[in-house]
Parts: structure tokens; sequence; C-alpha cells
């Protein structure tokens, strides 16, 4: 989005700010006139830069909206992405429909800021929306610690013990939400491994085995638990905190 002989160069810092700025009239104002004037059930959309994810009620005003998006993008020289953009249905009755009408076994999922979001249910059986982290986002954060672990190898163990436990605190800062518990433990698991072969490799004659490593891994890195809310209880919080309306 941008002109080729002028503005900001692709993935510069200044890219996303444009983007937000450029969105906001073009997308943002656009579907708050759509939701008001023109749809009859709920419409909901949740943005981060030029991504976004969009609800609706009605499967037909879905399919609606999305051909008045295209319109809407082509007046601004812009279009949707075709790998990323397609309609699925989600939410309570997901499951129901994708067998009613689509002859699937299971509704399909979604990736959106690092998680694959899927249709779940509670132990109750109630319908809860589940977030697990992307398997493609997981494994570059390994090979990018495996990486920087190299280069890092003959540096001492206390140095490599607090650098990993900062790349591990900030792992947990952002993935470490409510369902997600198997990656974020896994996650933890796969960066001690990689700590382990790391020192071994320092020298043909080290004796260092797991039990020993272990004692390292309790001591430098972080025990992996979950440190967010559930959304419902965030929002909640965020209801509960506002002052009243005069």
């Amino acid at each position: 989005m941008g002109s080729k002989q002028r503005g900001s160069p692709q993935g510069a810092s200044i890219s996303p700010l444009l983007a937000n700025v450029y969105l906001h009239y073009v997308l943002g104002l656009w579907v708050q006139w759509w939701r008001k004037h023109v749809a009859r059930g709920e419409v909901i959309i949740v943005r981060w830069a030029d991504d976004f994810v969009m609800g609706f009620q009605y499967e037909a005003e879905a399919r609606q909206f999305l051909e008045a998006l295209r319109a809407r993008f082509r007046k601004f020289s812009l279009e949707l992405h075709r790998d990323k953009t397609r309609l699925i249905r989600f939410g309570r009755f997901a499951r129901r429909d994708v067998r009613r009408f689509d002859g699937k076994k299971k509704p399909e999922t979604f990736n959106f800021l690092g998680f694959t979001h899927f249709c779940g249910v509670t132990r109750k059986g109630k319908f809860m929306v589940c977030r697990t982290t992307m398997r493609k986002q997981f494994t570059a954060k390994l090979q990018a610690v495996k990486a920087e672990l190299r280069h890092r190898m003959h540096d001492s163990l206390v140095e490599q013990g607090l650098w990993l436990r900062s790349v591990v605190l900030g792992y947990f800062a952002y993935h470490a939400i409510p369902g997600n518990w198997d990656a974020i433990g896994a996650f933890r698991t796969q960066v001690a491994r990689l700590w382990y072969r790391t020192l071994r490799r320092r020298s043909q004659k080290c004796r260092l085995n797991w039990d020993r490593m272990q004692k390292h891994v309790d001591t430098w890195l972080p025990p992996a638990r979950i440190l967010h809310p559930w959304p419902e209880q965030r929002f909640d919080a965020m209801i509960r905190g506002r002052s009243p309306v005069r």
C-alpha cells in the first residue's frame, strides 16, 4: 500500500503507522457505517494494522459484506489477500452446521496474531474459542534460539542462562494464554534441550548429563504457567472499572 516512487519503503517502521491511519478511514469507519445502516445481525471486527478478522451473525450478510468490501478496496486501489481471505463457519453452531451444510466433520480454523483459533467446548459442553500458538511461529522461534545459541556457545553458563531466561519470559508474556498450556510447556522443554546440546558441544570431554542439566534448567528457565486471564474475565474487569456515564 503506497507508491513505488514516493513514500516509505515496505517494511519500514512508518509503514504500520500509515496502514493504521489509512485503514481507519477505508475500513474502520466504513465498517461502522455498514453495521449501522445495512446489517440486521451482529457484526464484529478485530484489527491489527492491516490484518483483521470479522464475525457475522448471519451467513448471508457475511457474503454480502465480502463483496461490498472488495468493491470498497478497489475504490482505493487496494485488494484483499487472496490466500488469507475466506469465509468459514465459526461459533456455537459451527460444528452442527458444517456437518449439515458442508459435509465436514469439524469447523475450519484460522490464524491471527500468531495464534491458531478453533472451535472448542468447556468441560460442561459450553462453546469456547480455543487459541494455540501457530506451529510455524513456534518452529521459527526455536530456530532463532538455536542459531543464537551457536553464537553464544562459549559464553559462560551464567550469561547463557540470563539470556535464555529473558527469551522464555518474553515468549510467555505473549503466548501464555488460557488453553495454550501445551505450547508454552513444549517451548520451555525444547529450549532446555537446545541448551543442553549446545553445552555438550563445547568440548569433547564434556561430562554433562541430563540430571545435572536439569538443575541448570530449573535455576534459569522460568516454569511454564498461564499468565493471562480468560478474555471474558479481562473484559468484565474493564467494564467494572469504567466510571458511570453522565
